[in-house]
């Protein structure tokens, strides 16, 4: 949803206002839209580019050096009028002619026009070229039917690098028209956007599913389908656009993956490297990829792929200098004259063979692990519901990734015959290296450190473990500095060893013992809900988790309640 805002009815002209105050380096603003600050060698083809508010970088971030000369902006979604595209064209002139750029929408095509028509009668020659890159708008037979998505930017960036060669506006023209009939987009919505001051969404996809074949004025697609994980969505999207490529392509592409507002970084970059190695798998070779947000629509969760196929030409210029508010390029780096040396990577944990009763101790250890790792896929929403009182939420995410790698690499040591000491000392480093943040080194810290008192021969006895215990529970609280009533982990682990190894110390039986030491670790962490946190990132929420108690401390009660049941049914 879009929050800020003065008057709905002028988010348009605001926030060009709010832009040019922020760029006067790189634009002017003037009656319509905006211009370069610095304006273009005389003479120089002036590329115009438009269209409604609403889809920043485009359209008034895309105007620099290398790019645009000018851009002409309504208001939200709306196409500017021809007196504001006039306006802009005549401001963006500086002998060369104009070409007017932008996507194939019915206002921007009434208004551009006559606009243009103006500017011959007034004796500036005017050209325009549509963008109509998406397939999801019209059959391939009636390409000239289809409307101007995330395309724009790869037609835009190969007329403004024309431009600034100094080509003249015939030529220029020609790039840009070469440029569209190379490029194809196809993109996919997953929410829809919310215009300033409404209160619902323009559309709303149903619960489940994502929209195929998005616009970017707030459309929805063309047809819903179920909702599909990124390797998914990255096959359709690939799918469908290398069924568009044209007859004479070749084998080189500019690729754009692009967001439209909701669709974050990490989440594109996420679903590039699967589009990626779709793209090598075709034998395409990409050049230049941008991944990110350059045509947006407001607040929608959406994303696009757009390629442009290659010659020569358009290389040179989707390669060539840019520098605009909303896209930067440089030169291409020079290519290194030999491989980059690399350091080693960090050696695993080695192998130690065990002995007969090792193993057995060791298969034992590996048990525990498989059923403390069910136990925290059963428990991790309700992990991450009291983790996120106060704190983030991925504490549930943290202990399932940490638990799967420690099982996946104990399953290895396993294999290969290792010891208790080995098997566990390699999932205590899988673990730390998977789940990362402070639960997961605490966690790996501590399995490091009880794994070397089991040892890689003889069995696994009542001293061994204890030792182990008490190890673990050192290493953990020197490296994190925590103590009993911090609300850590700490306040179950404490009670869990103190009761363990206290009971080794009289003869007791040590399954009993630890069983026992469990329901005391599990009662421990209940009773987190009355502290206060003093470490961590939940201690500036502090008075918030007041009453639910600590996910660390419950986490780890469930694995040592898990791991009690486990050891009380194995035969003795």
């Amino acid at each position: 949803m879009t929050r800020l805002y003065a008057d709905p009815a002028r988010f348009g002209e605001d926030q060009l206002r709010g832009f040019a105050a922020a760029y006067p380096e790189h634009i002017t603003l003037v009656p319509g839209g905006v211009i370069r600050s610095a304006p273009p060698r005389h003479g120089q083809v002036a590329v115009v580019v438009g269209g409604g508010s609403g889809h920043y970088p485009a359209f008034s971030g895309l105007v620099g050096s290398g790019l645009a000369a000018g851009a002409v902006v309504g208001n939200i979604f709306t196409s500017p009028s021809s007196r504001q595209a006039e306006s802009v064209a005549r401001a963006a002139d500086t002998g060369g002619g104009v070409l007017f750029c932008f996507g194939n929408y019915a206002g921007d095509r009434m208004n551009f026009g006559m606009a243009q028509a103006r500017l011959r009668d007034a004796g500036i020659d005017t050209r325009t070229v549509l963008v109509t890159d998406d397939v999801a708008s019209a059959p391939a037979e009636r390409r000239g039917e289809r409307r101007g998505i995330a395309g724009d930017f790869t037609v835009f960036k190969v007329a403004g690098a024309a431009a600034e060669e100094g080509l003249a506006l015939d030529d220029v023209e020609a790039a840009a028209r070469r440029a569209n009939d190379a490029t194809y987009s196809f993109g996919i919505a997953f929410a829809g956007c919310t215009m300033p001051g409404a209160d619902a969404p323009l559309f709303t996809v149903p619960d489940g599913k994502m929209a195929i074949g998005l616009g970017i004025h707030g459309e929805p697609g063309v047809e819903d389908a179920d909702l599909a994980d990124a390797p998914t969505v990255a096959k359709i999207l690939v799918d469908r656009l290398l069924a568009e490529r044209p007859a004479t392509a070749g084998r080189r592409v500019a690729a754009v993956l692009n967001g439209l507002g909701a669709t974050k970084y990490e989440e594109l970059f996420l679903l590039w490297g699967h589009i990626a190695r779709a793209l090598t798998g075709a034998g395409l070779t990409v050049v230049r990829p941008e991944v990110g947000e350059l045509v947006t629509s407001l607040d929608m969760a959406a994303c696009s792929l757009t390629l442009m196929w290659l010659d020569d030409d358009l290389e040179r210029w989707w390669c060539a200098p840019a520098d605009a508010p909303g896209f930067r390029r440089l030169p291409a780096p020079e290519t290194p004259t030999a491989p980059r040396a690399l350091p080693d990577a960090v050696p695993g944990t080695p192998i130690v063979q065990g002995d007969a009763a090792s193993r057995e101790a060791a298969e034992t250890v590996l048990t525990l692990l498989r059923g403390v790792r069910a136990a925290l896929h059963d428990a991790a929403a309700e992990l991450g519901r009291v983790d996120a009182v106060a704190g983030d939420g991925d504490h549930g995410r943290g202990m399932t990734k940490g638990v799967d790698a420690a099982v996946r690499a104990a399953e290895d040591a396993h294999h290969r015959g290792a010891g208790a000491r080995c098997l566990l000392s390699a999932a205590a480093d899988a673990w730390a290296d998977e789940a990362g943040g402070t639960s997961g080194v605490l966690w790996g810290v501590g399995l490091r450190a009880l794994a070397q008192h089991l040892g890689d021969t003889g069995p696994v006895d009542a001293a061994r473990a204890a030792a182990g215990a008490r190890a673990a529970l050192d290493a953990v609280t020197s490296l994190g500095g925590a103590k009993p009533g911090d609300k850590t982990l700490v306040d179950a682990l404490v009670p869990l060893v103190d009761t363990f190894t206290a009971a080794i110390d009289r003869g007791d039986d040590a399954v009993a013992a630890f069983g026992r030491a469990a329901a005391e670790a599990q009662a421990a962490a209940e009773a987190t809900a009355g502290l206060t946190p003093r470490l961590g990132r939940a201690r500036p929420l502090a008075e918030r988790s007041i009453g639910t108690p600590d996910a660390g401390a419950l986490s780890l009660a469930l694995c040592a309640r898990t791991s009690a049941d486990l050891l009380a049914e194995s035969p003795r």
